[in-house]
């Protein structure tokens, strides 16, 4: 008898557990769990205002005030600072995206520092990016709100980091732009980054997702992955109105 084909291992890089988080008195995560694993995209879901964007800005450091457990690679990080954790190899890119409007698409590029070795070369940015290198010497105000989301995740990239947190990326963007943001995640993917993604259009994120965590009330409610998607689509309505 042929013996089974053995699973490859998986690798758990991102343990978060019983996460809360406060903005001054404000308390917004009220026990977050869930984990990432090794080359995924997971898919943080849910409504405005559940605690999704507070939940990445906790794992980076940002958030001042947090308890719980945070691990990574193996370490807990819940009491590291954000420069500490980016050197770690996480990095984070905001909704609002961080673009300098007074410096030109190759000096944004560059402002970032090099936290690990392994970052992307300009050359390799463009060739993801062929866009921001039509646009090189454009600055900021210059770029659409397209080019501008492909210039803070290319700002990112070059910085060593292979856990990549994204906050919203398709946020406002036109289909074809999501397209390329889409296939860009996928060779990301490819090239062995793992993505935490946080995203409210569920159509965009059900093309490049591997498992999603529901988010509401400042609580991970519900998971599953991608192969589990037609079960779950009457609670994706529930939970998000899709």
């Amino acid at each position: 008898m042929a013996e089974a084909a053995t699973k490859p291992a998986v690798t758990q890089v991102l343990s978060v557990q019983d996460l809360q988080a406060w903005y001054g008195e404000s308390h917004i995560l009220h026990g977050v769990n869930f984990n990432v694993n090794a080359g995924e995209v997971v898919t943080l879901l849910g409504r405005n205002g559940a605690g999704k964007t507070t939940t990445l800005k906790s794992i980076m450091g940002i958030i001042g005030k947090r308890t719980g457990s945070i691990r990574f690679d193996n370490q807990d990080i819940i009491r590291t600072s954000s420069d500490r954790i980016a050197r770690m190899g996480i990095a984070f890119c905001p909704e609002e995206r961080g673009i300098f409007a007074s410096l030109d698409v190759r000096e944004n590029l560059l402002l970032p520092p090099i936290v690990r070795p392994g970052g992307l070369s300009l050359d390799q940015i463009f060739d993801l990016f062929p866009n921001l290198k039509e646009r090189l010497n454009s600055q900021g105000t210059k770029l659409s709100g397209g080019e501008q989301q492909m210039l803070a995740i290319a700002r990112i990239l070059r910085t060593g980091a292979r856990f990549l947190m994204l906050d919203e990326p398709t946020e406002g963007l036109a289909p074809v732009i999501i397209q390329q943001i889409g296939h860009t995640i996928a060779r990301l993917k490819s090239e062995g980054f793992t993505i935490l993604l946080v995203e409210q259009n569920f159509r965009f994120a059900s093309t490049v997702a591997d498992r999603y965590y529901i988010v509401e009330h400042g609580k991970v409610i519900d998971g599953f992955a991608n192969s589990e998607l037609s079960a779950n689509m009457d609670k994706l309505h529930t939970y998000l109105g899709v």
